[in-house]
């Protein structure tokens, strides 16, 4: 299909003129960064690849079982597949694990008892961390358990304070927890470098410490992950990046092998741990978005610096900016007010393979401070490694934008989100031909 039969299927997609041009402006400028995310894509590859080769993954890995799921080959290898690709020595992945939030709530759960303290370095947690903690009271919370938290506040870059960090370090500190990508933030993202970097000065100080890092949005940006530098669990989730858009639910813990056994005592129950949990025939969606992952992250972060670029050109503040290096697959835009947040929403959601038809509105979304809006018509529920967008309504007024299976269509994304401001009348036209 030449350049001109697809401005034409653009055009029926409702993309303008004026948008079309800047978009396609905006691509061609960035066509060394994009091989740079192909280069690393590729190694990602070939690493997942033989992981998955010196683990014998066979045909019979994809047999349904049910039940206690004893003896689950499939379940089993997969977990050793996410060992070898991290470099740990173990991992729990699982189906049973709903979520990434689930997956943390299960490592902190795991591994902290009453009296012990948890230290995060990096300021505020994601926000529904927070009533895991207990800094909102929500039943079942770390604090009810006599689990008491700590925080250090960023510096102004957004960076650590590591004379605070020191300080904050005591006795009772037992683990530390560091996420990895910016939440709802307009913080930087973590490089695992930087990641590498906190970890060995709290090591030095407290070898004892568990460090363990909230992964999420940020499996194969890199060609190392935390778990290369000194994390002694990473933790994730299968809708996003490491399930190349395939797996229909999970979350996965990677780590030392002490503290996943701990882990899987309490995901189940003890006397049981990973020797429980049937697969239900999800296992071939596992194995094969494993596979998938790279390319569709890589995809994914193509997405992410041409809105970052789109958006930066007319003016809007942006984080990460146009130009600097990635570390997760998320894309901070603050657009000052709400109707900018919602019309940006409206126009993702127009982009999307299923029910492009609905209009996302803000509502009051459980373990969230404020109404927030969501917009994401995927083929899984809430897969933010799919094309998605989302914001809570308050100030500064900034959406977070992720995913997309493929590059053209996250590129589609982020030219509808741009036409439906310009169709709310947040933007004008004559702004973005200004740009051209």
């Amino acid at each position: 299909m030449n350049q001109t039969e697809s401005h034409v299927m653009y055009q029926q997609l409702g993309i303008s003129e004026t948008v079309w041009k800047y978009g396609q402006k905006t691509e061609e400028d960035l066509q060394e960064r994009f091989r740079g995310f192909d280069e690393t894509a590729e190694y990602n590859q070939l690493k997942v690849i033989r992981a998955m080769q010196e683990n014998r993954v066979s045909e019979g890995c994809f047999n349904y079982v049910s039940g206690y799921g004893y003896n689950d080959l499939g379940r089993d290898t997969l977990e050793q597949v996410y060992a070898s690709a991290f470099h740990t020595e173990a991992a729990l992945v699982r189906p049973q694990i709903t979520c990434g939030t689930h997956a943390l709530a299960i490592a902190l759960a795991a591994n902290l008892r009453p009296g012990d303290e948890l230290l995060s370095p990096v300021g505020k947690p994601y926000d529904t961390l927070e009533e895991v903690i207990g800094i909102r009271p929500s039943k079942g919370s770390l604090a009810e358990y006599g689990i008491t938290y700590r925080q250090v506040e960023l510096l102004e870059d957004g960076y650590f304070d590591y004379p605070a960090i020191e300080a904050a370090l005591n006795k009772k500190t037992k683990l530390v927890t560091i996420q990895r990508s910016k939440g709802y933030q307009t913080r930087p993202s973590y490089s695992v470098g930087k990641i590498g970097e906190l970890i060995t000065f709290i090591k030095e100080r407290r070898p004892d410490v568990i460090c363990m890092v909230d992964n999420c949005y940020g499996e194969f940006v890199e060609r190392i992950e935390p778990s290369d530098v000194g994390a002694d669990m990473i933790v994730g989730s299968l809708i996003k990046n490491p399930g190349g858009g395939l797996a229909p639910i999970g979350g996965y813990i990677a780590g030392k092998e002490e503290l996943i056994e701990n882990c899987a005592y309490r995901l189940t129950s003890p006397g049981l741990g990973k020797e429980v949990g049937a697969s239900l025939g999800v296992m071939q969606s596992f194995y094969q978005g494993f596979f998938l992952a790279p390319t569709v992250v890589c995809g994914a972060l193509k997405g992410a610096v041409f809105a970052a670029n789109i958006y930066e050109r007319m003016g809007y503040p942006v984080v990460p900016n146009g130009k600097e290096a990635r570390h997760d697959i998320i894309q901070a835009v603050t657009l000052g007010s709400p109707e900018g947040v919602i019309a940006f929403c409206k126009g993702i959601q127009a982009a999307a393979p299923v029910d492009s038809y609905v209009s996302p509105e803000p509502w009051a979304m459980p373990g969230y401070d404020s109404d927030v809006i969501m917009a994401a018509g995927a083929f899984v529920q809430g897969s933010s490694i799919e094309l998605s967008a989302d914001g809570p309504i308050k100030p500064p007024y900034a959406v977070y934008f992720q995913g997309g299976l493929t590059w053209t269509h996250a590129k589609l994304g982020i030219l509808k989100s741009l036409q439906s401001m310009i169709d709310a009348g947040v933007v004008s036209t004559d702004r973005i031909r200004e740009l051209l």
